[in-house]
């Protein structure tokens, strides 16, 4: 039975101060918690009745687990793999958006993801049940993104825009940065002033009244998806 103090400090880790007060996280579920102790350092497993009082979930499972954060995600970056194809996250909040990406770049082989400042914590339980495992096996960075892609050379950088080029007819490269926006607002100016491909998933048929845009992890998903398709190495 855990005490009441044991149970107040797991249940403070749904707070960011406290993740980053211990250096800890949450994750819930054998599948998950399996795969992540491939990468993260396990700390404590809590099984049975207990895990219903801790549990961060609306349905909670049979085991819970707390790993000690991977501190590379907020140190210095290392070198940019100019030879592979990486996604940049423009200030993506929504935590289910941001763990459904980490999921999607692990499927598509992407194994970088540099995420602005003002992005979800991936070590909020939200995003960690979201990758489904995927964030032992995906390399994130969070940095300034404007700054950042002033340091990839000649590297391309695409983006997303209403008004730019039809994905299906731009020539895509087999390496590149790809960046997302926010779900609200889109790339941000200061980050858009660098890209140097603007792409557009089109809608259909074209002229269609339609909404006004796709959830971007559905736009990742799409992207990611025809780079592939055409570039895969």
């Amino acid at each position: 039975m855990l005490s009441k103090n044991k149970i107040k400090h797991i249940r403070s880790l749904e707070h960011k101060k406290f993740r980053d007060k211990y250096g800890v996280f949450v994750a819930e579920g054998n599948k998950l918690i399996d795969d992540l102790r491939s990468h993260f350092e396990l700390m404590e497993i809590i099984e049975g009745d207990d895990v219903a009082r801790i549990s961060f979930q609306e349905t909670p499972q049979n085991m819970l687990a707390i790993f000690r954060k991977d501190t590379d995600a907020t140190g210095d970056l290392t070198p940019y793999p100019t030879t592979q194809l990486c996604l940049a996250l423009d200030d993506i909040q929504n935590p289910g958006n941001l763990g459904t990406i980490i999921r999607l770049a692990d499927w598509f082989g992407i194994e970088h993801i540099y995420c602005s400042k003002a992005c979800a914590d991936i070590y909020s339980p939200k995003v960690v049940q979201a990758t489904m495992g995927s964030l032992a096996r995906v390399n994130i960075h969070y940095t300034d993104i404007a700054k950042f892609a002033e340091s990839v050379g000649n590297t391309p950088i695409y983006g997303t825009f209403l008004d730019g080029t039809n994905i299906y007819d731009q020539p895509l490269t087999s390496n590149g940065l790809i960046i997302m926006g926010n779900e609200g607002h889109g790339i941000s100016a200061e980050v858009a002033r660098h890209v140097t491909r603007r792409l557009l998933i089109p809608n259909y048929p074209p002229g269609r009244a339609t909404g006004e845009s796709l959830n971007v992890a559905i736009a990742t998903s799409i992207v990611c998806a025809e780079f592939r398709r055409r570039c895969c190495i």
